[in-house]
């Protein structure tokens, strides 16, 4: 069994940009709910199944499986929920971690996130200066409910 923990954070400017090239990634979901998530993901030509459990913390269950790319297009195609996500990922080194921008696009487009893996919840690290407040506890951040309720209706002004 695997299990992700991670933290998002929002970013305070464009320092991150041309740290490194990005791979663009389409990705939806089969099952989005608050007991498991089955995503479907094409990332720089690979597909991938993952299997999710419900979020402790900064942690949760995951399964991830390679599949043909082939088979992921035509999932995304055909079964998952929309709007989809379509994001743009730099994977970017500093001071021993990993860290992951994603620049969402389509219904999400002006959302801008970093994401550092860890191999503990309390694990230190050190933050980029382009890292801005976290948002790790905030399920509006979620890529499953970004698929429900997308950025752009965040903006949106409501009907009264």
């Amino acid at each position: 069994m695997g299990r992700e923990i991670e933290r998002k954070f929002l970013l305070t400017g464009d320092g991150w940009r041309g740290l490194a090239d990005g791979i663009e990634y389409r990705q939806g979901y089969l099952c989005a709910d608050r007991e498991r998530i089955v995503r479907v993901r094409l990332a720089g030509g690979r597909g991938f199944l993952t299997v999710k459990g419900p979020t402790a913390g900064a942690g949760r269950d995951e399964y991830e499986y390679e599949i043909p790319a082939a088979e992921a297009r035509a999932m995304l195609d055909t079964l998952c929920l929309e709007p989809q996500i379509e994001k743009k990922r730099c994977t970017i080194p500093y001071q021993g971690h990993i860290w992951e921008v994603d620049e969402f696009f389509g219904a999400n487009q002006g959302l801008i996130l970093a994401e550092i893996e860890l191999s503990a919840e309390n694990e230190p690290f050190e933050r980029p200066d382009w890292v801005g407040k976290e948002v790790t506890g905030d399920v509006r951040y979620y890529n499953a409910m970004l698929c429900r309720f997308p950025y752009r209706d965040w903006l949106a002004p409501s009907a009264e």
